[in-house]
């Protein structure tokens, strides 16, 4: 008898794609935009619902408060106000799941925050304070062998190691730049045995052909990518058959 594994399936969601609906069934988490690159309380209010309605856990997906660029771009931002612009997405989130009677999961940092924190000892410092500073026991999504994943261990949050089904990884484990044309997974098998070199074997080939080391138990379908359904929906249906259970 094969062993289980299990793993979680995550998407960001609450970003102005509206296909929130077509997702959640397919998901074990999400991360909701709460306002610093996309969403209101429309938005997460709906998308709140939704993920209650399949069961789906909930996570805070704050950003540099840069809709303009979709929270892409590196900004140039005091500590204080990154702290305070965070801080406040999350509240945001959180007072709109009280209305829902929801409860906060995770938090995972979106685009540039989310690259950055990963080696700028500076920003990752802020995102692991604001952190702290709720007062339930919250998981931070975050990659391996990140700075912000090393400072959330030294002070005893729980992090769970993110991996990108849908992305092109190079040397560092830094994400292929969106700029070039390599950067994102389409095609469905293909993204498949990427997840599986990560889940079964915890390393992934870079775009340089390398083998790097890697662990995750979360996995990351951005909403965003034109065939992010049919890819679920294609996981879904494939995971289990290599005894791999998403929940």
């Amino acid at each position: 008898m094969n062993n289980i594994l299990k793993i979680d399936l995550n998407a960001d969601v609450g970003e102005g794609i509206g296909n929130e609906a077509d997702l959640m069934p397919f998901l074990s988490s999400c991360n909701i935009a709460c306002g610093g690159h996309a969403g209101d309380l429309e938005t997460m209010t709906k998308v709140i619902q939704l993920a209650k309605q399949y069961n789906v856990k909930i996570g805070a997906h704050p950003s540099f408060p840069d809709r303009e660029n979709f929270g892409r771009l590196d900004m140039n931002i005091s500590v204080a106000d990154l702290y305070s612009s965070i801080k406040q997405q999350i509240r945001t989130l959180q007072n709109v799941l009280y209305t829902q009677k929801g409860q906060l999961h995770h938090i995972k940092p979106h685009g540039a925050l989310y690259n950055l924190a990963a080696k700028d000892k500076k920003i990752a410092a802020v995102v692991i304070e604001v952190v702290k500073s709720i007062a339930l026991p919250i998981k931070l999504y975050a990659p391996y062998k990140s700075i912000i994943a090393d400072f959330a261990s030294k002070a005893n949050i729980d992090v769970t190691f993110e991996g990108f089904a849908d992305r092109n990884y190079n040397d560092d484990l830094s994400l292929v730049s969106r700029k070039k044309e390599n950067a994102l997974l389409i095609n469905r098998t293909e993204i498949l045995n990427h997840m599986l070199r990560m889940i079964l074997h915890n390393n992934v080939k870079s775009i340089n052909g390398v083998e790097v080391p890697i662990k995750a138990s979360t996995f990351c379908v951005h909403g965003d990518t034109k065939n992010a359904v049919e890819i679920l929906e294609f996981l879904n249906q494939e995971l289990p058959k290599n005894h791999i259970l998403i929940q």
